[in-house]
């Protein structure tokens, strides 16, 4: 598979978008070694009417839209984690189910994981096992 990905950064307006196709190993080893701390900490250096985004990086499946971004934060102790968003396709009644089912772009996002945690399920989204990511927002 491949995939293509963008980048918020703190200081910026324009969402910087990296469009060149990348491999799977690619991508975890972009989100691995990405400055989350250093730039958490130029965000918080910044004038807060300056500051955009939290830093993130979304990575998109070229293949089938399918997307999955990170996004990083402070929690109160002041430890890095993570928030997960996920856009893909799902199935969702119209009308309360009056009109049936249609099937479109729906994104969910999880809160408070850990470096670790996120890399485990940006994983599960380059090899493609999405039934494991659905049951992270099933909790």
């Amino acid at each position: 598979m491949n995939f293509k990905y963008s980048i918020c950064h703190p200081e910026k307006e324009e969402i910087e978008y990296r469009n060149n196709p990348i491999s799977e190993k690619e991508v975890l080893e972009i989100a691995k070694n990405y400055p989350w701390i250093e730039k958490l900490k130029f965000s918080e250096s910044l004038n807060q009417e300056n500051v955009h985004y939290s830093p993130s990086l979304d990575f998109t499946n070229i293949n089938n839209g399918i997307s999955f971004c990170l996004t990083a934060a402070y929690d109160k102790n002041k430890k890095l984690e993570f928030s997960l968003w996920y856009n893909r396709p799902k199935k969702v009644r119209v009308l309360f189910g009056l009109l049936g089912e249609k099937e479109r772009m729906v994104v969910d996002d999880f809160w408070s994981l850990n470096l670790e945690e996120s890399l485990k399920y940006l994983e599960y989204f380059v090899n493609g096992n999405y039934s494991t990511i659905e049951k992270l927002y099933r909790k």
